[in-house]
């Protein structure tokens, strides 16, 4: 996956096929500019579909393949991006956040905290991350893996002064309506974000509005779909596959982030993760 670089950036995702949703355009970009990028993955993604997309608890529905098969792709988009290096912390799918799954004790969601910080603070301590990227935790989603690996992350990095800095992903929603019209006249019906009561919209909002840093990955929008592409048995039915490759461009073409730390003075706004350290 390419040679080691004197930078590196490190994504710490959920599952596999988030570091491609959530990362791709910047881990591809990063990667074809000679920057090592490394993904760190905290669940192996044991509760997403089967095969027909079955779901969790349902006939055909084996978690352990469903594993096996989810890794085999995140290796796969991986390459895709140039990733340098892919890290597995292995922990078990916790599920949806109304899914019984996530009583389990053996799920990341009840995992002792420490234990995860521990090893990813070690990870730092091997590939000395310049720049650490994962989620807001008050994104919307609310997925249990989503707001842990933001627990975990955000206590290695305080745990440690490794990363000089550290980002938050933050999607800018209005972007998604602009382009609404355009979508349905391609036939594509982009997401309507039902759940969302007024209280959450007006949060979203009010993180959108603590946007700092905006990545043009334009130029790397070919291999973020090739990644995502790599995820089929997630993502083969998935609103985004039916993109026009220039509207796809268009929605996917720059990753948005609130900085969390810096310690390098760089202004904001910013266009680049790695302001102030090259």
């Amino acid at each position: 996956m390419g040679n080691p670089r004197e930078l590196t950036l490190m994504a710490v995702h959920a599952h596999p096929d988030d570091e491609s949703s959530s990362t791709g355009g910047v881990l591809a970009r990063y990667s074809a500019e000679g920057i090592r990028t490394v993904v760190v993955t905290c669940t192996n993604g044991e509760y997403g579909d089967g095969p027909g997309h079955v779901k969790p608890g349902a006939d055909g529905h084996d978690p352990e393949q469903v594993a096996k098969t989810r890794l085999a792709e995140l290796e796969l988009a991986c390459e895709h991006l140039g990733v340098w290096r892919s890290e597995l912390l292995g922990y078990h799918d916790s599920g949806m956040p109304d899914w019984a799954f996530r009583e389990d004790d053996h799920v990341f969601w009840n995992a002792d905290p420490a234990e995860p910080v521990a090893r990813l603070v070690e990870l730092f301590e091997r590939h000395r991350p310049d720049v650490v990227v994962t989620y807001d935790d008050n994104a919307g989603y609310n997925h249990p893996d989503h707001l842990r690996a933001n627990h975990v992350t955000i206590a290695a990095i305080e745990a440690t002064d490794i990363p000089s800095k550290a980002y938050l992903i933050a999607r800018r929603r209005h972007d998604w309506d602009g382009l609404r019209e355009r979508a349905q006249a391609a036939g594509v019906e982009l997401p309507t974000f039902p759940s969302q009561t007024p209280e959450r919209i007006q949060q979203a909002a009010e993180r959108e509005a603590q946007i700092t840093t905006s990545i043009d990955v334009s130029a790397v929008v070919g291999s973020k779909r090739a990644a995502l592409a790599s995820h089929a048995s997630q993502l083969d039915q998935a609103w985004w596959v039916d993109f026009p490759d220039e509207l796809f461009a268009e929605l996917f073409g720059r990753e948005s982030f609130i900085r969390y730390r810096d310690r390098t003075g760089a202004p904001v706004p910013e266009d680049d993760l790695f302001a102030g350290l090259r």
